[in-house]
Order: structure tokens, then sequence, then C-alpha cells
């Protein structure tokens, strides 16, 4: 091995930081975001928080090394050791880290040495308002740190400006990306999902993919499939309820689908691997979530081409356009969340038509491609855009 001052010639090195590689679209997004990237440009590295793996195989086949900090639920601060002697073992030359639970990987990181700093919200800033004015703080502290932002809606770009004061020149915007290759439209009748009785030639299926927790408010969404079902208009014994994801309202939503003597026409199979599968197999995909972090699952169901009825949140309403490509409807209104799954159950054609449009909408503005040339502009003007090979020094 050579001196540490001797010229690497390996491409930079680029560190993701993630809570976890569990969720099939977290690990979709980020994959897909890696191989659209130059490998001979930059190489990659993901550090997970939590030992919620999941599917490791594409990541590991792409070369790109994962390493978990194996944090404990609750207050760890052991892993923030973990973290500094990880990083000073890999030696990145840009960290990037993403939302609220990463923030803090940015303190640690220029600790170690790392010289540059990316930071991306995908959409929760609703979820740490709710923890107060010490999250608020803490984020207005750790913004010096942070050479540049990516926000990814421009209620997200204005939001790091004015709120958490960042320079404006130090913020981009750039819209989330959708492989719309893997994510497609069905090419044929729905697939024979669920369980046995569950699906049948006439069954209209709404969905939705996501971690089933109190932001993501699947409660409501089972609550207005009740009323659907129990109404006595014949198009909604057509009703059926998927529910992709696992969390701790995954009980609640099966109980109240047990209470109510519907446990038949609802499945809930937990977090899957197959989720564009699953996706496929539904005629509407409703978005429920009082946050606005899951705008990943809105895209891939538009380029799936469904219609999305959706709250009103964040980045939603930029995505959803009402009465062209879906429906959005205030947060926890089981009532008018209830009439718009009602009126695609009602008009068939309609659902097609939004559908198409959604997935239009997808390919002109939310490529996979697009976002990666982004992304790699932001990593180029932070390097300097020149070949590798430069002198490095060492600690």
């Amino acid at each position: 091995m050579g001196s540490l001052f001797e010229p690497d010639e390996r491409p930079r090195l680029v560190v993701h930081v993630v809570d976890a590689l569990d969720a099939a679209l977290t690990e979709t997004s980020l994959l897909n975001l890696i191989r659209h990237l130059p490998p001979e440009r930059y190489r990659h590295a993901i550090v997970c928080m939590h030992d919620r793996f999941g599917h490791q195989g594409d990541v590991r086949e792409h070369g790109v090394e994962v390493v978990n900090l194996h944090k404990r639920s609750g207050s760890d601060p052991l892993h923030y050791v973990r973290m500094f002697g990880v990083l000073r073992a890999l030696r990145p030359d840009l960290i990037h880290t993403r939302d609220g639970a990463g923030l803090p990987a940015q303190v640690v990181a220029a600790l170690a040495g790392v010289k540059l700093r990316v930071h991306a919200e995908d959409g929760r800033r609703a979820a740490d308002a709710r923890g107060g004015v010490g999250k608020r703080l803490l984020r207005r502290l750790l913004c010096p740190l942070v050479d540049h932002y990516i926000a990814a809606s421009g209620d997200l770009e204005e939001w790091l400006v004015e709120s958490m004061g960042a320079e404006p020149a130090r913020v981009s915007q750039i819209a989330s990306g959708v492989d719309s290759v893997q994510f497609h439209p069905r090419l044929g009748p729905s697939a024979a999902v669920g369980p046995p009785g569950f699906m049948h030639d006439a069954a209209f299926v709404v969905g939705s993919v996501g971690r089933m927790d109190a932001a993501g408010n699947h409660t409501t969404l089972v609550e207005a499939f009740l009323r659907l079902i129990a109404s006595p208009h014949p198009a909604h014994q057509r009703l059926r309820l998927l529910l992709v994801g696992d969390g701790p309202e995954r009980a609640e939503c099966q109980a109240l689908l047990h209470r109510a003597g519907a446990a038949a026409r609802a499945w809930l199979p937990g977090a899957r691997a197959d989720v564009p599968q699953l996706l496929r197999a539904m005629d509407l995909f409703v978005l429920p979530a009082r946050a606005e972090d899951r705008s990943s699952a809105i895209l891939q169901a538009m380029a799936t081409g469904l219609p999305v009825v959706a709250a009103a949140v964040g980045g939603n309403t930029e995505l959803v356009h009402p009465g062209f490509t879906g429906i959005l409807v205030p947060p926890m209104s089981t009532e008018l969340l209830a009439a718009a799954i009602a009126d695609y159950c009602r008009i068939p054609d309609m659902a097609a038509r939004h559908g198409a449009r959604a997935r239009s909408q997808v390919i002109a503005r939310h490529s996979m491609p697009a976002m990666a040339r982004d992304v790699l502009a932001v990593y180029d003007a932070l390097t300097g855009g020149e070949a590798p090979g430069s002198v490095r020094g060492g600690c």
C-alpha cells in the first residue's frame, strides 16, 4: 500500500448515511441513484444506523459496501462513537445524510475530518416540527456544518431557507426520481395476489404502501374503507383493501377490520420486497399520511399508472394534480377520503385516465436519470468536478 500522501486514483468515495435498509422504497431509491451516477467518478458506501438491513443483494452486487452501526432502540450515544470510527476508516470524500435521523451524522463527519457534507430533506418537516423547539434549534445550530442541502420539493426548499436559516445558494431543489421501468402498469389481468378469496375478476383494489405508524395514518384509510363497504351502493361491494408495510399501527388496522367482519376483504401482508408487483395489483393508490415523507411511494404508484388520492400536505400538493392525476383531501378526514375513493370505484374510466396521466407526468418530470444528473451536479460543484487522483492528506 502506498503512502497516505500518494495520489489516490480511485473514484471519490461518497458515504450515504441512512436509518436502515428495511424499507424497499428507501433501498430502491438509493440503489437507483447509485446506479445512475458515473462509477468512474464516484464510488459509494452505505452506513446504516439500525439492524434492519432488508434485501442487500443488489446493493452489494454493485460494489457498494454496507456497514451497520447496530444502534439500539432508544438512546444509544455510543453509536456515534462507532460512526466516528467507521468514517475514519472509510475516509470518504463526501458524506450524504438524509432527513432528521441523519442530521447528527453531520457533526460526527466534521469531527472525523470529512471535508464535504451534503444533507437531503425528503419530506420529514412535519414529523420534526412535532419534536418541539429543541429539534428546530438543533437544526439551526447544525446548519453551518452542511455545505449543501437538497430539498425534494419547493415547500421543503422554502422551509430550509425561511425557517432553518440555510443560504439560498446552498440549497438545491431536486425532485425525487423513480424507476419507470421497474414500476410500470400491469400488462394484463390483475395478478392473483393475497389469500384465497381476496381477489376476484371484478375487484377494485384500493392500496397503500409505507410504514404503518402514526404519521402514516392508515387507520383513517381503514375507517373510510369500512364506511364504503357498509353502504348500499352496489359498486362498493367490489372493493378490496391492500396495505403493504409494517409498523405499530398494523395491529390496530387488523383489529378494526376484524371487529367489522371485513377481514376477508382486506390483506395486510406486512413489509414486502415485491412492491412493484403488488402495486400492479391495485386500481387506486391512497396515501393518507399526515406527514409529507412518503413522496417516493406516490411517485412509484404514479409510475405504475395508478391514480392517487392523498392528504393535502407538503410536497403531495406538488405531485398530485386534482382532477387530472388524482384527488387531494384534508388530512384526517374520513368522510372526504371515502368520497374520493368512491368516485374512482364508481367511475372506472376516470381511474384509467388519471392513472395514464400520472405515469406520463412521472416520465416527463421524475425520471431517475434526471434526478441523478442533478445530484451529480451538486457533488461535482463541491468536489470541483475534477478527475480523481489529487493528493490526499492523512490524519
